[in-house]
C-alpha cells in the first residue's frame, strides 16, 4: 500500500497557532497522528480556549508524532519525537521552544544540538484516559485480540479477522483497543493507547519500515529499558507481558503550552 506523505497544518489564518501533524494525502485519518488534533483541542477546551482563536503572536506547535525533522526555528514542541530513520542532516533547526518530548533519546538528540530540553517525557496520547474519563470504558471487553498495524504494515496483515485499521476514525480505533483483552501492534500509537488504558500490549515488528528508535524512545520515557518485540503474530500472543509504563501525567499536563493562547 503506497501512501504519499502529506503534513496537515491546522491553521485558518496567519493569526492563529498552527498545529502541525502528518496526514495521508487522500484526506483519510491515520489515527495516531490525528490524535494530535484531538488531544490539543481537548487540552485547550479545559482552558476555555479554541484552536482557531486569534492570537497576538502566531506560532507553530508540534505535539504527537515523530516529526521533529520538520521543525523550524521558533517552533514549540510538546511531546514530539525524533523519527530515527531520517538523516540527522535533515534537522535544520537551531532554536526550538521545547516543553516536553516523547522520551530521553529525543532529549539527548536535541541537547547535543545545544537546544534546552526539560526532563518531561511522554507522548500526549497517554493523556486520553484523563481527557475522556467516561467515554472509553476498559471494563467492557468485546474482543479477545486487536491487531493494530502501522499504516506501512497494513498490507501485511489486512486479511486478519482481528485487524483494526489505523485508517478508521480515531474513536473507533480507541474503542476497539480499550475493548480488547490483548493488543498486538506494529503501530507505536496502538501500543501507547493500549498502555494508557491498562490493556496488555505486545509489539509486533513485521518489517523494517519504521525505526526502532521511536519505540525505544517512548519505552524509555515511560521508565523501561529496551522494548521486546515479536516477529510473528503467534509469537506476539505468546510473549510475556510487558512491564507497565511509569507515566508522569501531571508534568506532561503542566507542560502544555497554554501560554501561546494567553499571551
Amino acid at each position: 500500500m503506497k501512501t504519499v506523505k502529506h503534513f496537515f497544518r491546522k491553521k485558518l489564518t496567519s493569526n492563529t497557532i498552527e498545529l502541525f501533524y502528518w496526514r495521508p494525502s487522500n484526506g483519510s485519518q491515520n489515527f495516531g497522528d490525528h490524535l494530535s488534533q484531538v488531544v490539543v483541542s481537548n487540552m485547550l477546551f479545559r482552558h476555555e480556549r479554541m484552536l482557531d482563536e486569534q492570537v497576538k503572536t502566531p506560532r507553530r506547535l508540534l505535539a504527537i508524532g515523530s516529526i521533529l525533522h520538520f521543525a523550524k526555528d521558533g517552533d514549540v514542541i510538546w511531546g514530539s519525537g525524533v523519527n530515527g530513520k531520517i538523516p540527522e542532516s535533515t534537522h535544520q533547526f537551531k532554536k526550538l521552544d521545547v516543553r516536553a518530548v516523547r522520551g530521553p533519546l529525543t532529549r539527548k538528540f536535541l541537547r547535543e544540538r545545544s537546544i534546552p530540553v526539560p526532563e518531561v517525557y511522554g507522548d500526549p496520547a497517554l493523556l486520553l484516559p484523563i481527557l475522556f474519563p467516561s467515554r472509553f470504558q476498559k471494563t467492557k471487553k468485546t474482543r479477545k485480540l486487536a491487531v493494530v498495524p502501522n499504516l506501512h504494515d497494513l498490507n501485511l496483515i489486512q486479511h486478519d479477522e482481528s485487524l483494526i485499521s489505523p485508517l478508521l476514525p480515531w474513536h473507533q480505533v480507541v474503542d476497539a483497543i480499550v475493548g480488547s483483552e490483548l493488543v498486538v501492534s506494529t503501530s507505536l500509537h496502538g501500543l501507547i493507547i493500549a498502555e494508557a488504558f491498562g490493556v496488555p500490549a505486545r509489539y509486533l515488528r513485521l518489517s523494517e519500515t519504521e525505526s526502532l528508535f521511536k519505540f525505544e524512545d517512548y519505552y524509555r520515557g515511560t521508565g523501561r529499558s529496551n522494548i521486546p518485540y515479536a516477529r510473528t503474530l503467534q509469537e506476539a500472543i505468546k510473549m510475556d507481558e510487558m512491564p507497565p509504563p511509569a507515566i508522569d501525567y501531571q508534568s506532561l499536563l503542566a507542560a502544555f503550552p497554554i501560554d501561546l493562547w494567553n499571551a
